[in-house]
């Protein structure tokens, strides 16, 4: 059972970027979900219309969403650092009616402008008829006949409002996101399904327990914000916290100073902020009180053991369980994760489905290939929380995901089982490199980089070969307390050699001083293999710093061979 809930119980605690902060009740967002459903429905929004939410990490985010979901209509979230020109095309291929945006955000110490991008996307798209405002920092924007303040409409309308039932199988939302090729694919979730998994996860996985205050750092604008930020935490009756801003600003010790403020006690991040903060340093958690957290986890890409390691001791006082988990916007919820108090864990191993979830590994052929073997991700059952199509494109869905083998869904991902049974993520396919007939993965390659004490932070790419069929080529942050010989390339290769094989010993190992992250902190590999083949960079716009790839490109003939 989920923890009783009262309407005087805290579901947010905000915390903004300048240090402002808010306190959302229960019964505080039940009556701001239904004013802004009624804005929503007296501005023409009906049931199975599309509405786009483009905005900062703010409680009307997700009450945004809940209001969508309270009236029928479909949600379609975009990140809001992405560009006009990103904001355009999902609105357009949802041919949304409605935009909900802010003038603007807090970001590393200075307000950032949103609207403006919505004003030029919404003047390419005649599907939105309006778009709401929500005033966060005060900022002068450009005004249009479509314009509406949020404080002047929300604000002032009535808190009476009538749930409508809908369907199980009713959309909830669309969630764009990137394929390797093509403009992005449109994720379509429903509702009766999806809202039982996230449920069922968030409570099991987290070990939730009433008391506890759960800050996941995800975006909503990508669907771990989604499941477990909105959806699956608020269907538990939890308490939250929600911070706006990066965790470097006023400070970098911001999101330790968060923890104990709060007294968090559970934990959700990504491996690239957790290998962010060991490149920062040790004495930075240690200046603050984090005995109150209790479970950890970990989410996005696989989590190397280095880091791994360092998260369970600077952050969790070397006892506190590490749940990593697997899962996609796609499967809409976790799939793979150990269960605390349950699951033995191994450091970098997501270990074993969740009950209820059928996961395999198989290879080319499509056979299960058991302990000790390596290959693909499938699912072979369906699920809950399943992703039901992608949005207009019936064949794209059929074409990604069951064209290989039909009888399995592929998940993209490769996957490796070790004797004792427990699943080993190798990432992306495509990060999956084929060195001599070999199959080696990027992952393992960052792995052993990173447990060179020289090594902060690594990316590793496959680089088309004609000896090798692919050569590895790795771009390294070395760590900031360390002094680094003129060998320490040679160190590293040798390392790498060490620790995986001769075969996986880099052909080239960049010294950087960053790495290409987009605004959510994901690596972009793509950019590092237009380098490392000397092509032309694609597209940086989605980059938080586009400049960091002026510097890797002058720095490539600084490599070692």
């Amino acid at each position: 059972m989920s923890p009783q809930v009262s309407g005087g119980k805290v579901a947010i605690h905000f915390e903004g970027e300048p240090g402002d902060t808010r306190t959302v009740t229960y019964a505080d967002l039940q009556e701001q979900v239904n004013k802004a459903a009624n804005v929503l429905t007296d501005l023409g929004v009906r049931a199975g219309d599309r509405v786009a939410i483009y905005l900062p990490m703010i409680p009307e985010a997700a009450i945004s969403m809940l209001a969508c979901a309270r009236i029928g209509a479909v949600h379609s979230v975009v990140f809001g650092g992405f560009s006009a020109e990103a904001l355009r095309s999902r609105i357009d291929d949802a041919e949304a009616k409605l935009v909900i945006t802010a003038d603007g955000g807090y970001r590393r110490g200075s307000p950032a402008v949103l609207k403006p991008a919505v004003d030029e996307a919404v003047a390419q798209c005649p599907s939105v008829d309006n778009v709401l405002v929500v005033r966060r920092t005060g900022q002068e924007v450009a005004w249009t006949d479509k314009d509406l303040w949020w404080h002047e409409t929300v604000d002032a309308a009535s808190p009476d409002h009538s749930a409508e039932a809908f369907d199980s199988e009713h959309p909830l939302f669309i969630l764009y996101t990137s394929g390797t090729t093509g403009k992005p694919k449109g994720i379509l979730h429903t509702t009766g399904g999806y809202l039982t998994q996230t449920a069922y996860t968030h409570y099991n996985v987290f070990d939730l327990k009433d008391g506890d205050v759960y800050w996941c750092t995800a975006d909503v604008g990508w669907v771990t914000g989604h499941s477990y930020i909105v959806y699956g935490p608020l269907a538990n009756g939890a308490t939250q916290v929600m911070y706006e801003g990066t965790p470097d600003t006023p400070h970098k010790g911001r999101w330790w100073e968060i923890v104990q403020k709060y007294g968090v006690s559970l934990l959700y991040t990504a491996p690239t902020a957790i290998r962010t903060f060991m490149k920062w340093g040790n004495d930075i958690p240690a200046q603050f009180d984090l005995s109150s957290l209790r479970l950890l986890g970990s989410v996005g890409e696989p989590i190397n053991p280095e880091a791994w390691i360092w998260y369970r001791d600077h952050i969790g006082g070397g006892d506190v369980p590490i749940v990593d988990t697997w899962w996609q916007t796609e499967t809409g919820a976790m799939m793979i994760s150990p269960l605390p108090g349950v699951t033995a864990c191994k450091p970098g191993s997501a270990m074993r489905p969740l009950p209820g979830i059928s996961a395999d590994v198989v290879d080319d052929m499509g056979e299960p290939v058991g302990p000790g073997g390596g290959g693909y991700l499938v699912l072979s059952k369906p699920w809950p929380a399943m992703l039901r199509g992608i949005w207009g494109d019936d064949q794209r869905y059929k074409d990604t995901y069951w064209l290989r083998w039909p009888q399995y869904y592929f998940a993209g991902d490769g996957a490796k089982y070790d004797q004792d049974g427990a699943i080993w993520l190798l990432g992306r396919v495509d990060d999956v490199m084929n060195v001599s007939g070999h199959r080696i993965s990027t992952t393992e390659v960052e792995s052993a980089l990173v447990s060179h004490p020289l090594v902060a932070e690594a990316a590793v790419v496959g680089a088309t070969d004609e000896m090798t069929g692919q050569g590895i080529v790795a771009f390294v942050i070395l760590r900031s307390d360390m002094q680094a010989g003129d060998d320490a390339v040679a160190q590293l290769r040798q390392h790498v050699s060490q620790e995986i094989g001769p075969i996986a010993k880099p052909r080239q190992i960049m010294l950087v001083a960053e790495l290409p992250k987009t605004r959510s902190g994901k690596i972009m590999r793509r950019l590092l293999r237009d380098v490392a083949e000397h092509r032309s960079l694609g597209d940086v716009t989605t980059l938080a710093d586009p400049a960091v790839m002026n510097l890797i490109s002058e720095g490539l003939s600084h490599g070692d061979d």
